[in-house]
């Protein structure tokens, strides 16, 4: 490579910036004189999952369907998909199964945070947990 030749990731049909690893594939809105992988894209599906993630307030929750509405999407596991990869930097467990149950394998961690920010729980009579969707549902 020439110190004028193309930087690393700018071949045709690369793709870079916060879709790369997620498995999202290209932008679908680049849209004209906008090619894919030359930024986020202010309406790219990963960041809009993350700003409904984080307007999300203290004792309230969403499931991943609901984020997915939030975006006018019904790719709740997409929504999945984003939280697995680029959820540890957000607050992951406000976003629930539609059952109420935290994050798979994450339920112990959860738990504490919802006990700290007390968000509204079913308790089981055999100790496990839900979170209360009627009363800790949040609509953005």
């Amino acid at each position: 490579m020439t110190p004028d030749g193309p930087a690393p990731g700018d071949e045709p049909g690369s793709v870079t910036g916060p879709r790369t690893g997620l498995g999202l594939g290209p932008d679908p809105d680049a849209g004209p004189g906008r090619a894919a992988g030359s930024g986020p894209h202010p309406d790219d599906f990963v960041s809009r999952v993350i700003a409904v993630v984080e307007s999300i307030p203290p004792g309230h929750v969403m499931t991943y369907g609901s984020v997915a509405a939030a975006l006018g999407s019904r790719a709740s596991r997409g929504v999945g998909q984003v939280m697995a990869y680029a959820g540890a930097d957000l607050p992951w467990w406000r976003v629930i199964r539609a059952s109420g149950h935290a994050p798979r394998d994450h339920e112990q961690r959860a738990l504490e945070q919802y006990r700290v920010e007390g968000t509204p729980l079913l308790l089981s009579r055999s100790g496990t947990f839900r979170v209360d969707l009627e009363r800790a549902s949040y609509r953005p």
